[in-house]
C-alpha cells in the first residue's frame, strides 16, 4: 500500500478551436493549472483546455456530501483542503456538471436507509444554496444547459441507494419529487444475483416513468441484463471500468461493456487507482477500452472524489481533468470523440430521461404495485 500511495496522491462536432465558446465569464475563469514538468511539451494541456472549455466534464460520481456532513465548517467558494473538491478546483477542472452522490453506510436499510438519503438530500440543497456563484442545481437536461451558460457547476442530486426505496413504491416517487435522478440498483432483494424479480421489473418503469435514471455499477450480470431488457431509457454505470484490465467487481466484463452500448448506455470510468491503475495513462487505457468494445457514445467520466478511493498522482483532485483529456489527446482521440466523453453522452442519456419519461406517462399511471402483489 505504501509503494501505491507513492504513485497516487447524438453526437456533436468539437470544431475549430479558435470558435470554442468560453461558458465561463472571464471574472470567474482560474488561474491556469500547474503544468508537470515531466510534461514540457505542454501544447495538449492547452488544447485539452480549450476543448474542455467548450465540452466541460460530466462527472458521475461525488462523494461530496457524505464528506461535508462529517466536517464541523467549510467554504467550498474560497477553497476547503478537507476535501478533493471545491468550486476554485471544479473550475479548474472544467467540470461543468456533477453527479452528487447519497453514500448510505453499510447495512442501512429501511427507515435508517430513507432518513439518511433525505438528510443528505437536504445538506446538498444546503450546500449548493450556500454558495450560489459557483453552484446551481439542476434536475434535467435543459437546466445543467442553464448551469454551465451561466458559469456555474450544475449539481444534480444522485445516485442514492436502493436500499432507500426498500420495496415502496411510493418512497421512490416521493424521492423522485425531491430532486433525486439516480438510483442504484443493488442491495435490495428485488435486484439482486438472480436478477430482477417481477416487482423489480415494476421499480423499472416506475423509474421510466417518472425519468429516474438506473444506475447499474455494482449490479450483478442477470440484474443489468434484465434492466436493458425493461428498461426504455439508457442506463448508466456511474463507477465501472473494464474488467479486461483490472479484476475489480464494479468493473464490467468485454460482453456487458458490448451490450451496454448497444443498449445506448454510458459507461463511466472512475479515476480510482483501485478500479483503473496509480497513473493517468492507466485510466486512458480503460477509457480507450471501452470506447472500442462499447463505442464512443457511451464512455464518460466518474471522478469518484471525496469517495474514501485512492487516485492517480496527475489526479489526484476535481482539477485534473485538463491532465487526462491531455493524455487522450496524445493517444489520438479526436476532439468529438472527446466531447462526446466529457459532455454529450451523459446529456443523451439525461434528454433520454425525460422523453421516455414524457411518453411514459401518457400510457401509465403511476403504478401502486407492492411486493407482495409481485413477488409474494
Amino acid at each position: 500500500m505504501a509503494d501505491l500511495q507513492d504513485d497516487l496522491h447524438a453526437r456533436t462536432e468539437a470544431g475549430e478551436l479558435d470558435d470554442l465558446p468560453v461558458p465561463f465569464p472571464a471574472d470567474v475563469l482560474p488561474p491556469e493549472p500547474y503544468t508537470p514538468v515531466s510534461d514540457p511539451d505542454d501544447a495538449p494541456l492547452k488544447r485539452a483546455r480549450a476543448v474542455l472549455a467548450a465540452h466541460p466534464v460530466a462527472d458521475g460520481y461525488s462523494g461530496l456530501p457524505w464528506a461535508l456532513k462529517h466536517l464541523p465548517w467549510y467554504d467550498l467558494e474560497l477553497g476547503e483542503t478537507a476535501v478533493d473538491t471545491d468550486i476554485p478546483r471544479l473550475r479548474e477542472g472544467r467540470v461543468g456538471a456533477l453527479f452528487s452522490a447519497l453514500h448510505l453506510p453499510e447495512g442501512f436499510d429501511g427507515d435508517r436507509a430513507v432518513g439518511a438519503t433525505l438528510d443528505q438530500l437536504d445538506l446538498v440543497r444546503q450546500v449548493v444554496r450556500a454558495h450560489p456563484d459557483g453552484l446551481r442545481l439542476a434536475y434535467d437536461a435543459g437546466e445543467v444547459i442553464d448551469a454551465r451558460n451561466c458559469g456555474r457547476t450544475a449539481v444534480l442530486p444522485g445516485p442514492a441507494g436502493a436500499a432507500a426505496v426498500g420495496d415502496r413504491l411510493g418512497i421512490l416517487r416521493s424521492l423522485y419529487a425531491l430532486g433525486l435522478r439516480v438510483l442504484t440498483l443493488t442491495g435490495v432483494s428485488w435486484a439482486g444475483e438472480a436478477g430482477l424479480t417481477r416487482f423489480g421489473e415494476e421499480v423499472v418503469r416506475e423509474m421510466n416513468r417518472l425519468g429516474m435514471i438506473a444506475d447499474l455499477s455494482g449490479a450483478s450480470p442477470a440484474t443489468v441484463r434484465r434492466t436493458f431488457a425493461v428498461s426504455k431509457a439508457p442506463a448508466l454505470c456511474t463507477r465501472s471500468a473494464a474488467r479486461a484490465l483490472r479484476p475489480h467487481p464494479a468493473n464490467l466484463p468485454d460482453d456487458l461493456l458490448a451490450e451496454l452500448g448497444a443498449a445506448g448506455g454510458v459507461c463511466m470510468v472512475p479515476l480510482t487507482a483501485e478500479q483503473t491503475g496509480p497513473t493517468v495513462r492507466d485510466v486512458a487505457d480503460h477509457l480507450d477500452h471501452v470506447r472500442e468494445v462499447a463505442g464512443p457514445g457511451s464512455v464518460g467520466l466518474s471522478g469518484t472524489y471525496d469517495s474514501g478511493a485512492a487516485h492517480p498522482l496527475e489526479l489526484g483532485d476535481a482539477s485534473g481533468y485538463p491532465r487526462l483529456v491531455a493524455e487522450l489527446l496524445r493517444r489520438g482521440w479526436e476532439e468529438a470523440d472527446v466531447a462526446l466523453l466529457t459532455w454529450g453522452n451523459v446529456q443523451r442519456v439525461l434528454r433520454g430521461a425525460a422523453f421516455t419519461a414524457r411518453a411514459a406517462r401518457l400510457r401509465r399511471p403511476p403504478s401502486t404495485a407492492t411486493i407482495a402483489d409481485l413477488d409474494g
